[in-house]
């Protein structure tokens, strides 16, 4: 009988999450295994659009991209473009989004305060019912494969080892170590480290714990060449839902479908309608522009019912830390949420106050909706 590979910690996903989270652990002298079940940034990572932003309501959420958006800055592989975020804010919702603007520039976001008819700078579109606007220049996007990839070449450099192609099939805490029965044969390692993204409930599920992530689908629709005075930056319409960007000479456009939650497969182009239908009462121009269907795609999002993310040890399962239910801010805050997750597995406090984000807040109780998504 073949032994089983040992390791200090058992990373599981090689999505932008857990290819940081591989780095930041190996280069603390830690023997790091990846376990992926198909190829690097090849789920919700590699079908995400990329944006990055630090415009979020509460602190650890802007901290999170604040630190996470410098160190991509920092990585000519990150392909960072600092491309702006534009949010038009509802007018019942200005006043709050004021306060949240604050905040940001506490914590060192250079986010500005804009009319409608100042926003027009960066975007024509209608001003109906919008009460205000805020933009941030260090916000923007990345490629996220790219960025994936160098955090695997760092990882494995640092002496990370990376089992691809691998589903891990069953897990079982035993002796002091996570057992992990995969398709590759079997792992050991005392700590764990769930960053399954959209299948990071079924990770859990297989040690039968209870890790409230769930795949939500999302599609990202492609114009074809669109003749614009200027680039657009990443605008998001939170009174509709609708978000857009330049790519290239084309845009790229969005909206989230609540009720598309759990495993369903392709394109649904019944959202087509819908979305296009938002997205043109707010941007008139779009009615000038074609559809590449071929260029559009789909992903998963990893929910969970706040749509905040679940980081840290989780209660009750020793060795077990979840990095996982981004909800869309995966690619934005990786590279935080990867030191901080280094530091707790070697006792350090974080640098980032990671609490609010702690599983143990949905013992038992109903969560609202709280930051911005997109």
């Amino acid at each position: 009988m073949t032994a089983p590979a040992a390791a200090d910690v058992a990373v599981i996903g090689a999505g932008v999450i857990g290819a940081a989270c591989a780095w930041r652990l190996a280069e603390r002298g830690l023997k790091v295994l990846v376990v992926e079940q198909g190829r690097p940034a090849g789920g919700s990572t590699g079908k995400s659009a990329a944006g990055v932003r630090a415009q979020f309501t509460t602190p650890t959420n802007i901290l999170l991209s604040r630190h996470s958006i410098a160190e991509y800055a920092s990585m000519p592989e990150s392909g960072y473009h600092p491309g702006g975020y534009l949010l038009l804010v509802p007018d019942a919702q200005w006043t709050a989004h004021r306060e949240a603007v604050k905040l940001q520039r506490q914590l060192g976001v250079p986010t500005e305060q804009l009319t409608p008819a100042q926003a027009q700078a960066h975007a024509t579109f209608d001003p109906g019912g919008v009460g205000g606007c805020t933009y941030c220049g260090t916000d923007g996007y990345v490629d996220a494969h790219g960025l994936t990839m160098a955090y695997v070449a760092r990882a494995r450099q640092a002496g990370a080892r990376f089992q691809l192609d691998t589903a891990v099939t069953g897990l079982r805490r035993a002796a002091g170590v996570w057992q992990l029965r995969t398709t590759a044969g079997a792992v050991e390692a005392p700590l764990l480290v769930n960053a399954g993204g959209a299948w990071a409930g079924e990770v859990g599920a297989l040690a039968g714990l209870t890790i409230p992530v769930r795949p939500a689908r999302r599609m990202v629709f492609t114009t074809g060449p669109l003749p614009l005075p200027r680039p657009l930056p990443m605008i998001f319409d939170l009174g509709s839902g609708v978000w857009l960007r330049s790519e290239g000479e084309r845009v790229i456009l969005g909206r989230a479908d609540p009720a598309d939650v759990g495993w369903r497969e392709g394109m649904d182009w019944t959202w087509l309608e819908p979305t296009l239908e938002a997205a043109m009462a707010r941007f008139p121009w779009l009615a000038e522009a074609t559809l590449d269907r071929r260029a559009s795609w789909w992903g998963y999002y990893e929910v969970t019912p706040d749509h905040q993310a679940i980081v840290g040890r989780l209660p009750g399962a020793d060795g077990w830390l979840n990095a996982c239910g981004f909800s869309g801010h995966g690619v934005m805050q990786a590279a935080a949420v990867a030191r901080v997750i280094a530091q707790e597995v070697m006792g350090e406090p974080p640098f980032i106050d990671v609490t609010p984000l702690n599983s143990d807040r949905f013992a038992g109780v109903p969560v609202a909706t709280a930051d911005i998504q997109v």
